[in-house]
């Protein structure tokens, strides 16, 4: 469909599919690929059954923890003034310097919530800045900082189904975070040594740490990991909805050929099995390099 016109086009060898993983499942599924029950009921003709396409679904769910800080600037009121927004935008001029040559991050720690782990299973990633939702409100107007904290292994699976088979239409995402009392207690574990660290650290005594969110007063478990839910979000690190794999829910081969269906790959994101341990960029990179190297030697 292009500017509302039904186009037809032809591929005379391969059709390769990379439209994430929430864009992949979705034009799989409006194809005919997919649940037959699901798709059935929507009015969508059959062309193979694949149960997996749109299960699967993975991401990593940053908590968000605020703290005050005292006798230490953060950007909060920097960028929260209008000159301050100035003085940020000249340093970038002259000297390509400052708060505009930042990346999303300023630093990245990993550990394990649990010591008999073998790998870690927390990230941070620490911004010198505070707000209540991420890009989408000011930010607070007293100095603080936000060391969010995320479980790199969640076990909760999602998925992704389209309500509608126009393909335009978007898809229900259903994310089903925080759905086992795994991760909820990983969750649990990652604020908690959060707070460990910024309130008895010798390194942030003299800067006289408050925690502003979740709550110093919340030490149950459950109650923390509610608090801290309020204010969770999304590292945008989809991936899963289309598998690799053998079982009976995978969707496409060691060759990212989509099962039972001649000349079509999906290359992309959708199809790890279980999410990385850390961020998706390279992975995915490194899944189009061997995906394109599977096209040219077929």
């Amino acid at each position: 469909m292009q500017e509302n016109e039904l186009k037809k086009v032809l591929a005379n060898k391969e059709i390769i599919l990379s439209s994430g993983s929430i864009g992949s499942p979705q034009i799989l599924q409006t194809s005919g690929i997919g649940s037959s029950q699901n798709l059935k009921n929507l009015g969508i003709e059959i062309v193979h059954e694949l149960r997996g396409v749109g299960e699967n679904l993975q991401d990593h769910l940053m908590f968000r923890p605020i703290y005050k800080v005292h006798g230490l600037k953060s950007l909060n009121k920097k960028i929260n003034s209008l000159f301050g927004n100035l003085m940020i935008g000249l340093e970038y001029i002259f000297k390509r310097s400052g708060p505009m040559t930042m990346g999303a991050s300023q630093m990245c720690m990993f550990a394990k919530s649990d010591s008999s782990l073998e790998l870690p299973d927390l990230q941070w990633h620490v911004q010198p800045m505070s707000m209540d939702t991420l890009g989408a409100t000011k930010n607070h107007d007293f100095h603080a900082f936000t060391p969010t904290v995320s479980n790199i292994r969640p076990t909760s699976r999602g998925h992704v189904s389209i309500v509608d088979k126009d393909s335009r239409t978007y898809a229900k995402i259903k994310m089903n975070y925080l759905s086992t009392e795994h991760d909820r207690m990983v969750a649990a574990k990652g604020l908690k040594l959060t707070r460990k660290i910024v309130m008895e650290s010798e390194t942030f005594k003299k800067y006289k740490p408050e925690e502003y969110r979740p709550g110093i007063n919340i030490n149950d478990d459950e109650e923390l990991v509610k608090a801290g839910s309020d204010y969770t979000q999304t590292i945008f690190h989809p991936v899963g909805t289309c598998k690799m794999g053998q079982d009976e829910m995978a969707v496409v081969d060691e060759n990212l050929k989509v099962k039972g269906i001649k000349n079509l790959r999906v290359i992309d994101a959708s199809i790890m099995p279980n999410i990385t341990s850390g961020n998706t960029n390279a992975p995915t990179i490194m899944i189009a390099e061997k995906g394109a190297d599977m096209i040219l030697s077929s």
